[in-house]
């Protein structure tokens, strides 16, 4: 079994279902997206976007053993639906912005809670607190080629027990209103993927636990907590 620090030994890759591969870029990740995880953070959905990065290096294949963190003491999970970027875009219309998606999958946006927090009330950056080095374990993406998917389901459960259940419908900003922005705003690679947000039940995780999130049931992506 890979572990987090294996996976660095060089430039990491989505894997496609249908065998492709594709160098992972920039992940590109949304806060505050669905309104019931806002309210539970004792947070108001914003007026614009909340978007926050995590490089290459956070990413983890499904089925890796992560090793938490010495400098945190409350690492929570978050499932979202994710897509990968199949072309380099500087514009997109929301018609066509499906035309752009490569693939779609299933992550854990693996946050230390602890350290955000500080870094909030603080009122500092909280880069260290999402996006350190494994903090975004992803599943198989699943090829769209331009086709329109969704809604979709989303599910995370922790050794067995079910800790969110949401539909990707129930997302403030839609993935084609997503694209249109960090198009226009950053400009999207190929290999870039967006993290589109979590439902409400976001919640620790500890050594030895295993957390399954599930996208439908087109993805799946598994993590063991080492």
């Amino acid at each position: 079994m890979m572990h987090a620090k294996d996976e660095q030994t060089s430039h990491p890759t989505w894997t496609f279902s249908d065998g492709r591969t594709m160098p992972v870029g920039t992940l590109y990740c949304i806060g505050r997206n669905y309104a019931d995880h806002a309210a539970e953070m004792n947070a108001s959905v914003p007026t614009d976007p909340i978007v926050f990065l995590k490089p290459p290096a956070a990413y983890l294949a499904s089925g890796s053993t992560l090793v938490l963190p010495s400098w945190t003491d409350d690492v929570h999970h978050e499932v979202e639906c994710v897509v990968v970027v199949g072309r380099d875009i500087d514009t997109c219309d929301e018609a066509s912005a499906w035309s752009a998606i490569a693939g779609i999958g299933v992550g854990l946006d693996l946050t230390a809670r602890d350290v955000q927090q500080r870094a909030k009330s603080a009122g500092h950056p909280w880069a260290v607190a999402k996006s350190w080095r494994g903090s975004a374990p992803v599943s198989t993406i699943v090829p769209c080629d331009g086709n329109v998917v969704g809604p979709l389901e989303l599910r995370c459960t922790v050794n067995g027990v079910l800790r969110q259940h949401g539909s990707t419908a129930s997302m403030e900003r839609s993935i084609p209103t997503l694209m249109k922005f960090l198009a226009q705003v950053f400009t999207l690679r190929r290999g870039d993927a967006i993290f589109t947000g979590t439902p409400a039940g976001v919640g620790p995780i500890t050594s030895g636990d295993h957390v399954v999130g599930e996208l439908s049931s087109i993805a799946r992506v598994e993590l063991h907590v080492g």
